[in-house]
């Protein structure tokens, strides 16, 4: 079982976010604390096996002053039974981190950090809505490490409005300077309703070419080989043994719970995977907690055609690719009987590779992966 907490607030929200979260709304933090080791409570009597993964997400969980971020971790060691090498990860912005808000959170039994430094450029990360400097990253970095973090994340963005393939190399290799144990490489995705969004469909912002964007991400690919990161995702990196086991969890479909506004969950019965969902506002989550001691909403049966898509879908974007005898054992029905003509067609078109039992991508179908899932979907 996953554990996954959301802790909705930020100094400013970047242009390009769509997640529930909401700067300024300090006064309340301590009753929003207070509202999560509630619903933990609850959900904890539903749980029987302890928890393998946790992730702290946002929002900037570094903005939470360091006395409430004791009472959460102190709340949830409390509440759940965490396995002894789970792997705990927090997500932190660079120039919000300190050595005290460190220190209370490693006490907690977080392990792993997680950084947003997206780009070099400042002109890039003004267009991002980012607070932070490349400075104030490295001082962040190394802040970490000094104090024992010894597995930490950078996420960095390409396809930028504005980004050229030599500045994307110049964020890679300031990345690599900092010697971090992983790499996520994202492409943006502009999201309706943001900021950035509404810059680009306006023409005050435009994105770099497909050309270009393209020969980012093969710069990435072959940068991050060349220094010893393995891909084993189509937009993760890391050392060997570094690879986040939180996130290969959702790839792999396994249960997981959600703790805090908007705050997802999984769970499998014998009918099957149940889906839930908390509210996304602050307000009327710490509401339903107080007055229900429970935030879940939305129930959602996933049906059986659903998951055995999702088991693909997920499953190419690990560069293992999906197994055949996983595939069988999950949904009781051969891969080659569920989808097997397309996958050959896919096969011969080069876009898919078919060895020792697993399906996974090529080199040329990571470039198209939504046009493959697309005609996956297809009967």
């Amino acid at each position: 079982m996953q554990l996954y907490v959301h802790i909705p607030y930020c100094r400013q929200k970047c242009r390009y976010c769509d997640f529930a979260s909401y700067p300024c709304q300090e006064e309340t933090m301590s009753s929003y604390v207070d509202a999560l080791l509630k619903e933990a409570s609850t959900v904890s009597r539903l749980i029987h096996q302890p928890l393998t993964t946790g992730f702290i997400g946002g929002g900037t969980p570094s903005i939470l002053p360091a006395p409430l971020l004791d009472r959460l971790l102190n709340g949830l060691q409390n509440t759940f039974d965490f396995t002894a090498d789970m792997e705990f990860t927090t997500e932190a912005n660079p120039g919000t981190l300190t050595a005290d808000w460190l220190h209370t959170a490693m006490a907690g039994g977080v392990n792993r950090l997680s950084m947003g430094m997206q780009a070099v450029q400042p002109d890039l990360l003004q267009t991002l809505g980012r607070i932070h400097t490349h400075e104030e990253v490295v001082e962040s970095v190394h802040l970490a490490h000094r104090e024992g973090i010894h597995s930490l994340n950078l996420d960095l963005m390409f396809g930028l409005p504005g980004q050229t393939p030599d500045m994307w190399r110049e964020t890679l290799q300031a990345a690599l300077a900092l010697e971090p144990e992983h790499l996520s490489c994202y492409g943006l995705i502009p999201e309706v309703g943001t900021p950035l969004f509404a810059d680009l469909q306006s023409g005050r912002l435009t994105l770099p070419d497909e050309d270009d964007e393209r020969r980012m991400y093969d710069d990435a690919l072959e940068l991050l080989a060349r220094h010893g990161y393995q891909q084993y995702e189509i937009s993760n990196f890391a050392r060997p043994g570094a690879e986040c086991r939180h996130n290969i969890g959702y790839w792999q479909q396994q249960p997981y719970i959600g703790l805090g506004a908007s705050a997802a969950s999984m769970v499998t019965d014998m009918e099957g995977e149940l889906r839930m969902s908390n509210p996304p506002s602050i307000a009327d989550y710490i509401h339903m907690v107080q007055h229900r001691q429970w935030a879940k909403r939305e129930f959602v049966r996933v049906t059986q055609e659903d998951a055995r898509f999702e088991t693909l879908m997920l499953g190419l974007r690990m560069t293992q690719g999906v197994s055949e005898a996983d595939f069988l054992q999950r949904h009781r029905v051969p891969l080659e009987s569920y989808r097997g003509t397309k996958l050959k067609s896919l096969q011969e078109q080069g876009l898919l590779e078919h060895t020792n039992g697993f399906w996974r991508l090529t080199r040329r179908g990571m470039d198209v992966q939504n046009a493959i899932l697309v005609e996956l979907m297809d009967d």
